[in-house]
């Protein structure tokens, strides 16, 4: 047993850890959004040339340097050390605590022998608007875990991970930090797969890149290299196979509707509608790829137009669904209703295949 979850006296220390490089305009909000519920702010500048030091310092938290090693467990992993903390949130400096604070202070009284799973709200531009979408990630740890993993690192541990009351924003993937970025995760991903080709989480989160991207092609080469590696039955349920298979899922269906592959579209979402049965995201972009494949081929759309509305109507049915990875908020509900009110407009209207028809991504 690690020494850090043997019995002790007194409250246990929380201790708020971040890795940065020119954050300055982002980093005041989030240390100020984690300040009251810690005991304790680390910030590890990896080579900021912004006056970024200067920001967390000003916040309160202790800054450390460190060569950027070109490797995100290398930094989050001597950022964890010079914290030394009995707990650590994990945050970076585009997130935000925006719920679940007094989750992080009661820490303080309690056994660091368990992994905390929250929630993190990422939010991207979809035309004019912003869309969320959540996905649950370990981001409380104990004092003695650490990361491995060159990009998209995990913390390795052999602990039972416990959903926590607790949200963050995430502001990373709207387009202006997306273009700020761009690149960086596509080559550090590359070099992790040259060292592991056979990893099948590296493979979807450099089809994930791709994807963010607009590469289809390429995202649907990676992800299908992730799915032939992962080797997922059919048959089995949705809470034995890895969270983020559903969002693979989802937006392979979305890139083959981009590249125009319609047909091997529906296909494989007929192989998959067992495991997504109650998935409102799964059978909103197969609606979406259906009405696309209408719009291409008129003379198909007598034939689509009803499993469309009926893949809509199943997203009404099942209704909203934030605990899958990749989910997006509205799929299951105003996001579905606005879609059939489109399809039900061009149907009233006589042209069941309108090319102009366009529905909420």
């Amino acid at each position: 047993m690690p020494a850090d979850i043997q019995p002790r006296q007194g409250p246990r220390r929380v201790a708020l850890v971040m890795i940065v490089r020119n954050e300055a305009a982002h980093l005041g909000a989030a240390l100020a959004s984690a300040r009251p519920w810690v005991d304790d702010m680390l910030v590890l500048d990896t080579g900021s040339t912004d006056g970024t030091p200067e920001v967390a310092r000003a916040a309160g938290a202790r800054v450390a340097h460190l060569a950027w090693p070109n490797d995100f467990s290398a930094a989050r992993n001597a950022a964890l050390a010079l914290a030394g903390a009995d707990w650590h949130l994990v945050l970076d400096a585009d997130e935000r605590l925006t719920e679940g604070g007094p989750a992080i202070a009661a820490l303080r009284h309690t056994p660091p022998d368990h992994v905390g799973c929250v929630r993190v709200d990422s939010s991207y531009d979809q035309g004019d608007a912003v869309a969320t979408s959540p996905s649950w990630i370990s981001r409380v740890l104990p004092g003695h875990v650490r990361y491995t993993g060159r990009v998209h690192e995990q913390p390795q541990h052999q602990l039972p991970v416990v959903r926590l009351p607790v949200r963050i924003s995430h502001e990373g993937y709207r387009q202006q930090a997306l273009q700020a970025k761009a690149g960086r995760n596509t080559a550090l991903l590359q070099a992790a797969l040259k060292d592991d080709p056979h990893d099948a989480y590296l493979w979807y989160q450099l089809g994930k890149d791709h994807d963010v991207y607009e590469r289809y092609t390429d995202a649907l080469h990676c992800f299908h290299r992730a799915e032939d590696l992962l080797e997922p039955d059919p048959d089995t349920p949705p809470a034995a196979l890895p969270a983020w298979l559903h969002d693979l899922d989802v937006r392979s269906l979305h890139a083959l509707k981009r590249c125009g592959r319609h047909a091997e579209g529906l296909c494989r979402a007929e192989q998959q509608l067992q495991r997504w049965s109650e998935s409102p995201d799964f059978f909103f972009a197969l609606g979406d790829l259906l009405l696309d494949w209408a719009a291409d081929e008129p003379a198909r759309a007598p034939d689509l137009l009803p499993m469309i509305e009926e893949a809509w109507q199943r997203c009404l049915l099942i209704g909203e669904r934030p605990e899958l990875e990749g989910a997006v908020a509205g799929r299951g509900s105003h996001l579905a209703e606005q879609n059939l009110a489109l399809l039900s407009a061009c149907l009233t209207d006589s042209a069941p295949a309108h090319p102009e028809l366009s529905p909420t991504p």
